[in-house]
């Protein structure tokens, strides 16, 4: 009977730390996504402030080409 008891006790200690498992993959699996949606934001504002420097850049390279002949 001791046994059948120890038993019992071990599978419902297995069975609250699987629960605790499940929600803390739960909030992580939350955590990465929210991370990921801020990153694709982040890149997307970086790609858009960078347009112009980059136009403004083939300007400048585009028009010394003429004059620099280690730019060919």
């Amino acid at each position: 009977m001791f046994f059948l008891a120890l038993a019992f006790c071990g599978i419902a200690v297995l069975g609250v730390l699987a629960v605790r498992v499940g929600l803390e993959v739960r909030r992580f699996s939350r955590a990465v996504g929210d991370s990921s949606e801020r990153i694709t934001r982040a890149a997307e504002n970086l790609e858009r402030a960078a347009q112009p420097l980059a136009a403004r850049g083939g300007r400048v390279h585009g028009t010394g080409g003429a004059e620099d002949p280690e730019a060919r």
